[in-house]
């Protein structure tokens, strides 16, 4: 069916395109009794402004854009995004205005998309998930010209609004806790490469190796998948001397490599001691129930959501918000290593 026209409307109302531009707009010009009229048959015709009106106008899209570009597969399966869009969705709703989110395979379609809905004025805003290491959307949304929060940090962001946790403080209080159970050799199971949290996080780890006197440490980058998880479990427990403990980078993996050290006859935690950076429903119901660290992703989502608001209806003013560092929860996953196993 084809979308319907003021010359439509008019045309219903037995009135002029002219009246109708008047009472759409919510211009003078047409009596109150028409307008309503007007109104009327416009909702009963279904009837919504173009984009391109919407724009010569400076109306406001009243909606905002997510687009993450990771696998859909891991995407579906990952506890943090479904607390993380709650959250957006609560904040958002509550203000009358709705979330874009698109799912893409890299980066360069992630970028197309925020030309192709800005130059149709679908939205006011961005949200950018995922930051990084020199990340080019950054500099592509800056050029764009609308208001963004990235959800990441600290700095390296340009203009752009950021809501941050640091990782680094994170993974130092994980390290810290094993290393005073007495692990000394400590994997990390970790998530893409590129991403600036997992760099903080690697740095982290590799400090404190040095700054504890740990025996060894490794990370091992992954795709968050919970095969990639598992895959980097079976690499690392089956190497002549393996880590005593296992720290991962997402829930999901931390699953999967429970998984794997049961299939290998490897007990947890008296022989392996594991922990997820991440915290959700899934950790608390596997056995053992694994130490995690722990924090508010709905809130979060929240506050990602209210900052960008705020950039929307206040653009130019900085804002760096960090929020508290995730804190460790600890559960039956981790204890001190007992004598005589062989990542000793």
């Amino acid at each position: 069916m084809a979308r319907p026209t003021i010359a439509d409307i008019a045309r219903r109302a037995g009135v002029s395109k002219g009246a109708v531009s008047f009472a759409l707009n919510g211009r003078p010009g047409v009596s109150e009794a028409t307008r309503q009229l007007i109104l009327q048959v416009a909702e009963e015709m279904n009837w919504r402004p173009h984009s391109a009106a919407r724009a010569l106008v400076g109306a406001k899209a009243e909606a905002v854009g997510l687009v993450i570009a990771r696998p859909a597969r891991t995407i579906g399966v990952e506890p943090f995004f479904a607390q993380l869009l709650s959250g957006l969705q609560a904040e958002l709703s509550s203000r009358a205005v709705a979330l874009h989110l698109l799912v893409v395979e890299d980066t360069a379609a992630e970028i197309e998309i925020y030309r192709r809905w800005a130059s149709e004025h679908r939205v006011d805003g961005f949200i950018l998930v995922d930051l990084q290491v020199r990340d080019p959307r950054v500099e592509v949304v800056e050029e764009i010209g609308l208001p963004a929060v990235v959800l990441g940090g600290p700095g390296k962001h340009g203009s752009l609004a950021s809501v941050w946790a640091d990782d680094r403080e994170a993974m130092l209080s994980i390290v810290d806790y094993l290393a005073a159970l007495g692990h000394t050799r400590i994997a990390h199971v970790a998530g893409l490469p590129s991403f600036r949290h997992t760099q903080r996080r690697i740095r982290a780890l590799r400090d404190s190796a040095k700054r504890l006197r740990l025996a060894e440490v490794i990370s091992v980058p992954t795709d968050f998948s919970d095969a990639e998880g598992a895959a980097a479990t079976r690499a690392l427990l089956s190497r002549a001397v393996r880590p005593s403990a296992i720290v991962y980078d997402s829930d999901v993996m931390a699953v999967a490599g429970l998984g794997v050290a049961t299939e290998m006859g490897v007990a947890v935690p008296r022989e392996l001691s594991i922990v997820a950076f991440d915290d959700s429903v899934l950790a608390r119901i596997v056995h053992p129930p694994l130490t995690a660290l722990s924090r508010d992703t709905f809130a979060l989502g929240r506050q990602v959501a209210a900052t960008l608001l705020a950039a929307i209806a206040e653009p130019g003013v900085p804002r760096d918000v960090k929020t508290q560092t995730p804190r460790l929860t600890v559960r039956e996953s981790t204890a001190p290593l007992a004598e005589g196993t062989k990542s000793v």
